[in-house]
């Protein structure tokens, strides 16, 4: 699958970025240039290996693709499900 799920205590968060990528066709590797975002934090993003997110990081990705935040990382709490 091409989002990874990853639940806490009150919530799942879902990362994207490997969706978009594919959907763009678009490599790990030119997203890096492109957007001079280091590799180990693209990595993170699509494996949902983080414990903080870069706002920096999310604005540069968004624009890249012309997206929301929300097509990148989406947080749903367990009361909204």
């Amino acid at each position: 699958m091409n989002i990874k799920e990853v639940k806490i205590d009150n919530g799942v968060y879902y990362f994207k970025l490997e969706k978009l990528l594919k959907e763009n066709n678009v490599s790990i590797n030119k997203l890096m240039r492109a957007t001079e975002t280091d590799f180990k934090v693209i990595k993170r993003l699509i494996n949902g290996d983080l414990v903080k997110i870069d706002i920096f990081v999310l604005a540069r990705l968004c624009n890249y693709f012309n997206c929301k935040i929300e097509d990148i990382i989406e947080f749903r709490s367990f009361k909204n499900m």
